[in-house]
């Protein structure tokens, strides 16, 4: 596998114009692009993924449906695209995919992971089952459709492997709960 090359951000999220390899963006604590995509079955259940033991950042734990980085060069919705193909083999058209937000965050694994990024959210409603899933094992170990009702017990009670997205969770919480009247 070639190496991934990310576009460079101002703490603006604008474009630099720079580009950089992933390791050294990580480790340069560089701003950078990536995209989450939130899965919603027809019965308002929320597709999760864990992420596989061998993962760099947050092995093992519970999380977003579909979620990767912007190679450079990449547009939100093409990454998006992209990532829900790769890691799910789901077959995605643009106008499926609802953008809700866009989120600055930054995380700090040690002093060589520092992830800094802004955050294309993304709705995809879908009628595909987890059987119409194929996931990406270098990725992801299982998924799962959970009720919504149950997802949100998971982020009250902060469920220990669960990744918490708390400003993601409240913008996803605002939507939903509108729509599925919870």
């Amino acid at each position: 596998m070639s190496e991934e090359y990310f576009d460079i951000l101002d703490e603006n999220g604008n474009k630099t114009g720079k580009t950089k390899l992933r390791k050294e963006v990580h480790r340069d604590g560089d701003w950078h692009k990536a995209v989450h995509i939130w899965i919603i079955n027809q019965n308002g259940d929320i597709l999760l993924q864990r992420r596989c033991k061998e993962k760099d950042s947050n092995p093992s734990m519970l999380d977003i449906s579909s979620a990767g980085h912007l190679s450079a060069g990449d547009n939100s919705l093409e990454g998006a695209i992209r990532e829900i193909k790769e890691e799910l083999n789901i077959d995605v058209k643009e106008e499926e995919l609802q953008l809700i937000a866009t989120i600055k965050t930054t995380e700090i694994y040690n002093e060589t992971f520092i992830n800094n990024e802004f955050s294309d959210i993304y709705l995809l409603r879908t009628e595909k089952t987890i059987d119409d899933m194929k996931y990406q094992k270098e990725e992801i170990s299982e998924i799962m459709f959970v009720s919504y009702k149950k997802f949100k017990e998971m982020v009250k009670n902060k469920q220990k492997d669960l990744l918490m997205h708390d400003e993601e969770f409240k913008i996803l919480f605002n939507i939903l709960d509108n729509e599925l009247n919870n």
